[in-house]
């Protein structure tokens, strides 16, 4: 497996963030870092998430940064000369794909449907986003999705949160859960960084309960 995957998979959920003010990257990062979760992907929906996704990687090095809402060639450009080590994309663009594996920077693209993950096993993905999860059948749709296809694992993003966690993650199907419930665009915007490295740690927490059968 690759390694950036392997430690996806080991740390179990990353935080997806949406960030309005790149001022406060860092402390968010930092407050991720010391709740246990050392990874986060940075969505390129705001003006700032270029420059966020910079100064984590100069100043936080130790976080496994990530670039989300790629949708083009540029964007994947732009997320790597930033410092993202993977990309995740809400969907699977081809091009998109095929340009991130040429870099050799890993991406997750999105899929819903039992058509897009056979294009993406065109392209050579066993990892995919299943993405929107809840809304598109969550859990139930996961495991029969997978029957046909026995070598694909999901990250699930979506509607996932503290109170539905734990269930994706003792399926095998999951590598690990996308989530934004520790990252809310308030807390950030309110520099509430104690807060959000708290809810952190209840998530780090989560993924150790079920990794020990709790």
């Amino acid at each position: 497996m690759d390694n950036v995957l392997l430690r996806i998979s080991e740390i179990g959920i990353v935080p997806v963030v949406k960030i309005d003010d790149a001022e406060k990257a860092v402390p968010l990062a930092k407050a991720l870092y010391a709740g246990g979760l050392p990874v986060v992907e940075i969505t390129l929906r705001t003006v700032p998430a270029a420059e966020a996704l910079r100064r984590i990687a100069a100043e936080v090095p130790e976080m496994l940064l990530g670039a989300g809402t790629v949708l083009t060639c540029q964007h994947a450009d732009a997320a790597v000369d930033a410092g993202a080590r993977f990309i995740v994309s809400p969907g699977t663009n081809q091009r998109v794909v095929r340009h991130c594996q040429e870099m050799g920077v890993l991406i997750v693209p999105g899929v819903v449907t039992p058509t897009e993950i056979e294009a993406a096993l065109e392209l050579g993905l066993e990892v995919l986003k299943f993405f929107p999860a809840e809304p598109s059948g969550g859990l139930p749709m996961i495991k029969a999705l997978s029957a046909p296809y026995p070598g694909i694992r999901f990250i699930p993003t979506g509607g996932i949160s503290a109170a539905n966690v734990a269930d994706y993650l003792r399926n095998e199907k999951i590598l690990a859960c996308g989530g934004s419930w520790m990252v809310k665009d308030t807390a950030i915007n309110d520099s509430e960084f104690g807060k959000i490295q708290s809810m952190a740690r209840k998530a780090a927490d989560i993924v150790k309960a079920v990794r020990e059968g709790h």
